[in-house]
């Protein structure tokens, strides 16, 4: 059963390859508990009490609240899905609780500090060098995904439209307004990119290696973490830091949420919801400075 959930997953749920995996290893995981501490090898008949269990062996190993909770997930979804196929004749999972995480607010780069790393410092005249300009101008000006990054191609911007076409989660398609600079320097990196390469195709991917290649997830990482360590004063340099960044940094200027909603492909606002406590944090310190009475 565990294969035919895998394959709801990929193709029926359209899951990114990461949630697949993801989902796949959490299984794995608890089936090996079970046959370790039941000597039950089929989890599809495991029960309340055994999850429970790795739930406990899991919190005794030292693993986050917010680990263990995607871990629940994963069996929740699991067992619904045998649930629907008349599998299961009750949910094990349904009396499981996620445990409570300690609410933390999303980190960002201050201004500042993007404004060097687009604007100051100087990058390498070389197709490497303006591929990761692009890579960090591209991540915080669109807020878009590693994911979506690495799956953009050529054909997917439109510059007399002057919008990036990029499909998010479940292969759902959104279109991201890109301003004059981005625009601008897409220009400016296609002509590096045909100088390297001899032209551009419009299937060829956005973003490649110098044997013009796919980029994977790890490159983009080393790429974005290389700028930020010279600049930013934060403890996380992710790709996901620049798409929190994009979303802080229009909330702090009067954007409207929906309309970060919208451009983040978030499917409710509860997603989006979490970055207007970063700028509630701007205000309170403004209001505590200026504030004759505070």
């Amino acid at each position: 059963m565990l294969d035919s959930f895998i394959n709801y997953l990929e193709f029926e749920k359209r899951a990114s390859a990461h949630t697949v995996l993801a989902y796949r290893k959490d299984l794995e995981q608890f089936s090996e508990f079970c046959q370790t501490a039941f000597e039950k090898a089929d989890i599809a008949q495991a029960e309340h009490a055994e999850i429970r269990a790795w739930i406990i062996d899991l919190v005794e190993e030292g693993l986050s609240s917010t680990s263990i909770n995607r871990k629940i997930a994963t069996l929740r979804s699991f067992y619904k899905f045998l649930l629907r196929s008349d599998e299961i004749s009750k949910d094990p999972t349904y009396k499981i609780k996620a445990l409570k995480t300690p609410k933390r607010l999303p980190e960002f780069v201050q201004e500042e500090a993007i404004e060097k790393i687009l604007d100051e410092f100087q990058y390498e005249n070389t197709f490497e060098g303006q591929r990761d300009r692009m890579v960090m101008e591209f991540l915080y000006l669109t807020g878009v995904r590693l994911s979506e990054l690495i799956a953009l191609k050529w054909r997917d911007i439109n510059l007399a439209s002057d919008s990036v076409k990029v499909f998010g989660k479940r292969k759902k398609e959104r279109i991201i307004p890109i301003n004059n600079v981005l625009k601008k320097n897409i220009v400016s990196y296609k002509k590096v990119f045909e100088e390297t390469f001899s032209n551009v195709d419009h299937s060829d991917y956005f973003i490649v290696s110098i044997k013009k290649e796919q980029a994977y997830p790890m490159k983009i990482y080393r790429i974005v973490r290389q700028y930020l360590d010279l600049f930013a004063q934060t403890q996380k340099r992710s790709p996901h830091l620049l798409r929190h960044t994009f979303a802080t940094h229009l909330l702090n200027k009067g954007a409207d949420l929906n309309a970060v909603k919208d451009l983040l492909g978030h499917a409710n606002l509860a997603a989006t919801q979490v970055y207007t406590h970063n700028s509630m944090e701007k205000l309170k310190a403004v209001f505590e400075q200026a504030h004759p009475k505070a």
